[in-house]
């Protein structure tokens, strides 16, 4: 391993995360992208050697090149790295080897959730100062960073993806799973039994020194359990016994305040400005890595009540003429549910525009997506962010709003770019509406195309 890295499209979310934590460790970064953006700027700020464009003379021997799934074969630069016999390096490959740079490595994983759990955790520990290095798939409001590193940090907190199996690299010191479900079936073809199958083998890289925290309200998360035989584990729950559990939960419109028990005695009292069950499992994770790790309930409880979620994880985008935008990054049936159940205590009327994410993943879990829209009162589909996947004739965005029409959801396909879109459903908003966008796609750009319109 040298200490020079090129990475490949370092203008990525992702790539440039793992390119700032290197240069601020102190190691020699280089980079290319197709265009400028402010992930290029920000690295090249730090120190990093930018180029935009991608060109064979951008690699230069000695170096070990960075790449994520979306390199293909054919790109110039990686074609000359293998030519140069330059060690080629993914990016989870990269990701492991910041996290074996810090003392205690935290990684948060999940079908659901990883985001603004592992965002959680850095943001507390940033705002008790106590120096955390993160990797995050998201910017964390207030501080408005998604990675930072210092060469005396001592906890390292990241977001561990298991959509393409390379969770199985990873060997955190403490390991969360709040919840697995059958999902990325592109690539899990068996379902949850492939899925549980690859976080054993993360559970098999651990020490036994090191801790596994289980919500044991998931079946998924109790099944790993029973499979990988670990020991050396912390549960969290609201509804079943476990070491760290929810009680006496109070959902206001779009707020959340519960107590904390620990082994049934009372630890705290959390309140939380962002909605829903799921958040309440959400914050439960964190505390019991925290109190796990040694810090007192003095010395974190207050934080919880600044933490306004994750960028795309119920964030509110804006209000107009008293009509709430909030934008969500769900596209699984569980994270939809999750999130309009969330806004169930709310009195608005509800309008949800729902971009569905890969035509595999709407086809394989069709009804559940149907069901989990049935709360709402409007429903909008806009046509399916393929991620670079070929359309299904049968199952797509005409065909599902067709369905859920059928299931007595109010539903209608809205063909068209985002700013198309917002202009079709523009006539049908109201003063105190509730209007959520909920996709992983670019239906985020919807946001502010109905806020344009509705300013005018």
């Amino acid at each position: 391993m040298t200490n020079s890295f090129h990475f490949i499209a370092i203008g990525g979310v992702g790539q440039s995360a793992l390119a700032k934590i290197l240069l601020q460790l102190g190691f020699e970064v280089s980079g290319s992208d197709i265009e400028e953006s402010k992930y290029t700027k920000l690295v090249e700020k730090l120190g990093a050697k930018i180029s935009i464009g991608h060109d064979e003379k951008n690699i230069q021997q000695g170096q070990t090149v960075v790449i994520s799934s979306a390199i293909k074969e054919d790109n110039p630069e990686l074609k000359r790295a293998r030519e140069l016999n330059l060690k080629v390096m993914h990016r989870s490959d990269c990701l492991d080897f910041i996290s074996r740079k810090f003392p205690c490595f935290v990684g948060f994983a999940g079908t659901h959730g990883k985001t603004t759990t592992s965002g959680l955790m850095s943001f507390i520990l940033e705002k008790m100062q106590k120096e955390p290095a993160y990797a995050i798939g998201g910017i964390i409001p207030k501080i408005n960073e998604n990675a930072n590193a210092s060469k005396t940090s001592k906890y390292f907190i990241a977001e561990l993806d298991e959509s393409d199996g390379t969770i199985e690299k990873y060997a955190p010191n403490c390991f969360v799973v709040n919840n697995l479900e059958a999902d990325h079936l592109d690539f899990y073809k068996n379902g949850l039994e492939d899925i549980i199958e690859t976080f054993k083998k993360t559970i098999n890289n651990m020490q036994k020194t090191d801790k596994l925290f289980i919500n044991f309200d998931d079946d998924g998360a109790k099944r790993l359990l029973k499979e990988s035989n670990f020991e050396n584990y912390i549960s969290f729950a609201i509804n079943s016994n476990a070491d760290y559990q929810a009680k006496n939960i109070v959902q206001k419109d779009l707020e959340t305040e519960f107590d904390v028990y620990k082994n049934d005695k009372f630890l705290t009292k959390i309140n939380l400005i962002i909605p829903g069950i799921h958040n309440v499992y959400n914050t439960l994770s964190v505390i019991s890595v925290l109190d796990s790790l040694g810090f007192k309930q003095e010395e974190y409880s207050q934080y919880f009540s600044e933490f306004s979620g994750m960028g795309r994880r119920f964030q509110l985008y804006g209000e107009i003429n008293d009509i709430k935008i909030i934008d969500d990054y769900a596209h699984h049936p569980t994270e939809v549910n999750a999130t309009i159940q969330a806004i169930s205590g709310s009195k608005r009327r509800k309008l949800a525009i729902f971009q569905p994410h890969r035509y595999t993943r709407l086809e394989g879990l069709w009804q559940e997506f149907i069901e989990s829209f049935k709360p709402v009162d409007k429903l909008y589909v806009l046509d399916v962010f393929n991620a670079g996947k070929e359309a299904d004739i049968g199952y797509n965005s005409n065909t599902f709003a067709a369905a859920c029409l059928k299931n007595g959801i109010d539903a209608k396909y809205i063909k068209g770019d985002m700013k198309k879109a917002a202009e079709q459903i523009l006539p049908d908003i109201q003063k105190n509406d509730l209007v959520i966008t909920l996709g992983a796609g670019d239906n985020t750009k919807i946001c502010g195309e109905i806020y344009d319109l509705l300013s005018k």
